[in-house]
């Protein structure tokens, strides 16, 4: 009945191909294109920094389902969408994941990354499942989805892309040694950012200092 509950909700594999896809590999610090690094434009936020091409627009959001998928942006390259929040936002915000075992956010990112409609078995899949839909953002078809497991420095989490002729997309949901999480998907409208030189990209990303108080672009 749960799985026939999710699957009329929000769809099934038929519908919504990231349900059949899981992570398939890790990526254990993968190299740093130090080149492209150097071409890259830093960009300070009031949450947070990163690096990024220079014909990306890069917006600082919130969490919600809509805000990368019905706010249309003109951007010559493409666009990023940048969320960062505080340790144990999610296991604090669901307060009942935690009775079901889930003791912290990198754990909870792993079941939404690990869920599928046809493996639900209980209340606690079905959360798992409907998460995974609202995290996913704009993958295009997502025939070709991947998700990749990775470790870059202090930095751990999942990236799931598609690599497509004409545009590319990434999705990064990860988190630092303190423990705080970031969002980052990037819609590559000249499909020139690989998965290499989006793990170049999530390298940069880190915390702003506290002082910072006005989002600005700098060198």
């Amino acid at each position: 009945m749960l799985r026939l509950y999710v699957q009329t909700g929000i769809g099934d594999c038929h519908r919504l191909a990231i349900f059949s896809t899981l992570p398939e590999k890790e990526a254990m610090n993968p190299g740093i294109d130090k080149v492209y690094l150097a071409e890259l434009t830093r960009y300070s936020f009031p949450e947070l920094e990163i690096c990024l091409p220079k014909n990306v627009k890069a917006i600082q959001g919130e969490i919600s389902k809509v805000y990368y998928k019905k706010r249309p942006r003109k951007a010559l390259g493409g666009v990023a969408y940048l969320v960062t929040q505080p340790p144990d936002f999610f296991v604090d915000h669901y307060p009942q994941i935690k009775k079901a075992g889930i003791k912290d956010d990198y754990e909870f990112i792993q079941r939404v990354m690990q869920a599928k409609v046809d493996t639900i078995n209980d209340v606690t899949d079905a959360f798992f499942t409907v998460m995974k839909s609202l995290f996913t953002p704009d993958l295009g078809d997502q025939k070709n989805t991947k998700i990749v497991k990775f470790t870059i420095g202090n930095k751990r989490g999942f990236v799931s892309y598609n690599l497509t002729p004409s545009e590319n997309y990434f999705d990064c949901d990860m988190l630092d040694e303190e423990k705080n999480f970031f969002k980052i998907y990037i819609k590559d409208k000249s499909a020139l950012i690989d998965l290499h030189k989006f793990f170049t990209i999530v390298s940069t990303v880190k915390k702003a200092p506290i002082h910072a108080s006005l989002a600005d672009t700098t060198r």
